[in-house]
């Protein structure tokens, strides 16, 4: 039986450590201050994270985590996302990958839905 994905999370100003694998930043935005080279990520996936509508609504207070949640699963199971998840999921078949972010709460960001999410992914796929 294999074993679920392996998919961490680290923020991008943290260094690169030797078992992050491939790591892909997961923020529409580049990290404020911070060099291509410092920041030592694989790929930008831009196409997974939510819609800015979404997040200026979650960031100003309108919508709870809870509420936020939802409508970035929703989202994430849109077709303008497939092909960025199936990349994520298709480099986790080879290797870890971490997914690097510049938010100060991963467990409270996009991050922890989109690794739930992948996770979900690749269980209904096994």
């Amino acid at each position: 039986m294999q074993s679920g994905p392996d998919f961490r999370v680290r923020r991008v100003y943290e260094p690169a450590g030797p078992a992050d694998g491939r790591r892909v930043l997961v923020d529409r935005l580049w990290p404020r201050g911070l060099s291509k080279e410092r920041a030592a990520v694989d790929e930008w996936l831009r196409d997974v994270t939510p819609s800015n509508g979404l997040r200026t609504a979650y960031h100003s207070g309108q919508l709870d985590f809870a509420g936020f949640r939802d409508r970035y699963r929703a989202e994430l199971a849109e077709p303008a996302h497939a092909a960025a998840v199936g990349r994520l999921l298709g480099l986790a078949r080879t290797s870890a990958v971490t997914l690097v972010t510049a938010v100060k709460e991963p467990e409270h960001s996009h991050v922890a839905v989109l690794v739930d999410h992948l996770r979900q992914r690749h269980d209904a796929h096994e």
